[in-house]
């Protein structure tokens, strides 16, 4: 390895309110030599490039670069209807934080694949940034990747020089494990003990690599937090979208060379094309193309790959609260001859909603409207798909560790626990979010730290010094809860899951 030099002298970063001087450090490994930073006593690259892709077509990797690469910023977001700046096609990059960059340190590895569905997102956000969980003996690496149609648009019926299309986003998170896989060691990581962790859209991502033949054996413990990815879209389906998103372009199925030069915000305007099934703008995610995705990931049950590794599942106890304001006009003003249709509108879940409202009326007798939506949807929506996944674990004789975030958040309390809440949690990025920084909100952190981090070390969230986490088994669904008194409860939304088990369940977009 190549000696580690200084560089950067006098610059200096801002820190939870101190000042620490950046120093310089350089890592040799395999794809060649990166500088990146010191602050704080954590090593951090970023913007390290791990493959380089045309327009709709599978990306490859890149030759070892000869010259030293300045790994200090990140590289840019998949262009997307979304906040991040900038933005690019060109958008393969990775980011790394480690406190021991020495190729014998032999770390666990984390690694975050971010949310925002299969169309927007970003590990650029602040609340992705990995120093603190880096601080805690692991070395974390976040991915960009490809999103919407530039990852998912289905053309391999329409063009057969583009196989692979449908899937472009998996196959560059596959990509970006097999650049781990070849350097993490450099970095103070173990190719042997790799986590994947994902929120959302995140562990979608994660469920669906675990169907997929071509990422086994590139990671061994899957963490999904709010995301799971039941069964993926058929390639009818798929097909009969990208026909319509092609017919809002005026593009012609049988000529697409039109679409491989159309400027980006081209492409990006017409993901507002209606989508053909459901009411909403057209939805792209993986693909059952027996290509890449050979099978779906949980049913009818659970992927032989995906029985191969640990996995630790859970979500927030309040999702959809995220996604409509308690206070807004649209619930305050939301009447009981209402809110079954507006239920109805969101359950993946073909169910008398009539007489699931009088049920959730009859537990809950104070609830407004407005709070019988969140729950229903919250239980039926968000929390169901991962009873689907652990179960399915479960039966296949693979139980997953579970937890329930409850928590509510201190800064915007009407929202309650809600949908991605607990990312700066497991991070430790509480400044600047809803997460609040006060004693409780630290010790809710702490606890997620350091049960993310024993899962990824031993593929168990269990540690000397920590309470006993069990598996869940279908005997007693135990399940970890996360609030201000962390503990174990044994099938906490079981009346729910009971009320809601008879209709199948729909994964949404398929």
């Amino acid at each position: 390895m190549l000696p580690r030099r200084t560089f950067l002298a006098g610059s200096a970063a801002l820190i939870c309110g101190r000042t620490y001087a950046i120093e310089g450090v350089d890592v040799a490994c395999p794809a060649g030599r990166f500088m990146g930073e010191r602050v704080a006593g954590i090593a951090r690259f970023r913007g390290i490039r791990y493959g380089r892709a045309e327009r709709f077509r599978r990306a490859a990797a890149i030759p070892p670069s000869r010259d030293p690469i300045r790994a200090t910023s990140f590289g840019p977001a998949c262009p997307q209807r979304g906040k991040y700046r900038p933005q690019s096609e060109d958008c393969l990059f990775l980011n790394i934080w480690t406190p021991a960059s020495d190729a014998r340190a032999g770390l666990p590895v984390m690694v975050y694949v971010h949310g925002g569905a299969y169309a927007n997102g970003s590990v650029t956000d602040p609340e992705n940034d990995g120093a603190s969980l880096a601080e805690k003996g692991v070395v974390l690496v976040t991915v960009n990747h490809r999103l919407n149609a530039l990852g998912y648009l289905y053309l391999a019926p329409f063009d057969p020089r583009l196989p692979d299309s449908g899937n472009n986003g998996q196959l560059d998170l596959i990509l970006a494990l097999i650049w781990v896989r070849a350097n993490i060691a450099a970095f103070g990581g173990d190719p042997a003990r790799v986590t994947l962790f994902g929120q959302s859209g995140g562990g979608a991502k994660i469920a669906t690599l675990a169907a997929m033949p071509a990422a086994r054996g590139l990671f061994h413990r899957a963490a999904t937090m709010s995301g799971q990815q039941v069964e993926v879209t058929g390639a009818e389906r798929s097909a009969e979208r990208t026909r319509a998103y092609l017919a809002a372009l005026k593009i012609a199925p049988h000529e697409l060379s039109p679409l491989l030069t159309l400027p980006v915000e081209r492409l990006i305007e017409a993901l507002a094309t209606r989508d053909p099934f459901e009411d909403s703008p057209v939805y792209m995610g993986p693909v059952l193309d027996r290509r890449n995705v050979t099978r779906d990931p949980f049913r009818p049950d659970a992927a032989p790959a995906a029985r191969a590794i640990a996995w630790m599942l859970g979500g927030t106890r309040d999702e959809t609260r995220a996604y409509f304001d308690p206070d807004g006009a649209e619930m305050r003003t939301l009447g009981w001859d209402a809110v079954g249709a507006k239920i109805a509108a969101e359950l993946p879940v073909k169910a008398p909603v009539e007489a699931i409202v009088a049920e959730y009326r009859r537990r809950f007798p104070g609830y407004s409207p407005a709070d019988i939506f969140f729950a229903v949807t919250s239980d039926g929506r968000s929390w169901r798909p991962m009873l689907e996944e652990a179960e399915a674990l479960a039966r296949a004789g693979r139980p997953a560790f579970v937890y329930q975030f409850d928590f509510p958040s201190p800064v915007e309390p009407a929202r309650g626990a809600f949908h991605a809440l607990d990312i700066p949690f497991v991070f430790g990025t509480l400044a600047d979010s809803p997460a609040g920084t006060g004693a409780e909100s630290r010790a809710v952190s702490a606890a997620m730290q350091e049960r993310f981090v024993a899962f990824a070390r031993t593929g168990t969230p269990n540690a000397p010094g920590l309470s006993p986490w069990p598996v869940y088994r279908l005997r007693d669904r135990a399940t970890m809860i996360f609030d201000r008194r962390t503990r174990v409860v044994r099938d906490p939304r079981g009346w729910q899951r009971r009320l809601f088990a008879p209709y199948p369940y729909t994964q949404p977009g398929t």
